[in-house]
């Protein structure tokens, strides 16, 4: 697709779907949205505090220094928490795929180190939880229930052996790949190149089932997707993901998953990354790349030259923002497509790059997208099963089906030589 027609698809997209743009909500509808949120847990899918921690500026890797009992330079901290009214939380512990020094393994279990430890370090607002019933407990208690979530199937280095220890660890979903085409799944952005899963990753999708862990495909091309829910015994989730019919981004979810969900009881937690859920975000990224592209053709390694060209087109096209109207297009449009019951909530805060849609900064802002949509009509009903009953059902589901299979069959010993041949790493 060309740069034209592909920002001429999302000015489309815009006009076609775009709710009016949010006004600040009336004091009454805050009013009701904290209400609400008080009675149901909120539980949101994917926050990438341990990975702030690690590339912190002044104490990388330090957990004592970062405080989240004063304000942070990211999203997060107890303040804010408290504040946006946060019930549960699966903290990312993610590993780039890009990584070659001394394998996955390591910095996986560093991550899993860096999140335990902050869950441990702050038992006045965290506490850790291993299934739905905990983190129920958890919100009846005051606190915020915390889960880890894998960012990575490269993490286990093509072992169901390591797949069950970090499950052990307290994983409780795995993004099946982040951007990286693994041995066993396509990435969504990278090359496709087993156009979708392997045998082998069919079989981690069947391990995952037998454990109990959440199947996450945010990152996946669209074709482990579709495999993905043709193997699943339990619901999938999209830990972090957004409507593709609306902004035509890789990561987003396309219809023809979108419409899979209900029979499959899959949630996708909208994010709020702004190239994801903006149209004129979207398309302010695409022609800025496209240019950077001309500009390394035509002026091949004079980084100094495509430096100023930048500059200067950069300051007579000022990057666009993202709202929390966009947010919830994306929350009414999946809603629409899947299921009230396919939908949650995903923001990815400390780990957008990006400004954050206006309204939504940090956790403190939870509430404000709940009163946009609830001047939109949404009832509290949905906006229950929005806020976390979705996840949690997920979950619940994902447990039941794993003491039915753990029944069943034993831990597979299938290896990816035995079931693909030999891997490429």
């Amino acid at each position: 697709m060309t740069l034209s027609r592909s920002v001429l698809f999302l000015a489309c997209a815009a006009s076609l779907q775009a709710q009016a743009p949010a006004a600040k909500p009336s004091a009454d509808a805050l009013a009701h949205a904290k209400a609400l949120l008080a009675t149901t847990p909120l539980v949101d899918g994917h926050n990438d505090l341990p990975w702030a921690i690690r590339e912190s500026k002044t104490a990388p890797l330090d957990v004592d220094a970062y405080d989240l009992r004063k304000t942070t330079p990211h999203q997060t901290d107890l303040a804010r928490m408290k504040a946006g009214q946060l019930g549960g939380q699966f903290w990312s512990v993610y590993v780039p795929g890009e990584v070659k020094d001394s394998g996955y393994a390591r910095i996986q279990l560093e991550q899993i180190d860096i999140a335990r430890r902050i869950i441990q370090k702050y038992p006045e607002r965290l506490v850790a939880a291993s299934t739905a019933a905990d983190m129920r407990a958890a919100f009846k208690a005051g606190k915020v229930g915390s889960m880890l979530g894998m960012e990575g199937g490269h993490a286990i280095e093509n072992s169901l052996g390591a797949l069950r220890t970090y499950y052990d660890m307290g994983a409780r979903y795995m993004t099946l790949t982040h951007n990286v085409t693994l041995d066993w799944a396509d990435a969504a952005l990278d090359k496709p190149t087993h156009g979708g899963l392997t045998n082998f990753g069919k079989e981690v999708v069947r391990e995952m089932n037998r454990l109990g862990m959440l199947v996450d495909l945010s990152h996946v091309s669209p074709g482990v997707m579709s495999n993905a829910l043709d193997v699943a015994a339990s619901p999938v989730i999209f830990s972090h993901s957004s409507a593709k019919a609306l902004v035509d981004h890789p990561r987003n979810v396309p219809d023809s998953i979108l419409k899979r969900l209900p029979k499959n009881g899959g949630v996708v937690m909208v994010t709020f990354v702004p190239g994801f859920d903006s149209p004129k975000v979207r398309a302010h990224s695409l022609e800025r790349g496209q240019l950077s592209a001309d500009l390394a053709k035509r002026l091949g390694k004079d980084t100094v030259a495509i430096a100023k060209e930048l500059k200067g087109w950069d300051a007579a096209h000022p990057a666009p923002h993202a709202s929390i109207a966009d947010v919830a297009n994306h929350l009414d449009y999946i809603k629409k497509t899947a299921s009230a019951d396919n939908i949650g909530i995903g923001s990815d805060f400390d780990g957008v790059d990006d400004e954050l849609p206006d309204g939504l900064q940090s956790q403190a802002d939870y509430p404000m997208l709940f009163a946009e949509l609830i001047r939109r009509g949404w009832s509290d009903a949905e906006l229950k099963k929005l806020a976390g009953e979705n996840v949690l059902r997920a979950l619940t589901k994902a447990e039941q089906v794993a003491k039915r299979l753990q029944k069943e069959r034993p831990p597979s010993t299938k290896t990816i030589q035995e079931m693909d041949g030999k891997p490429r790493m």
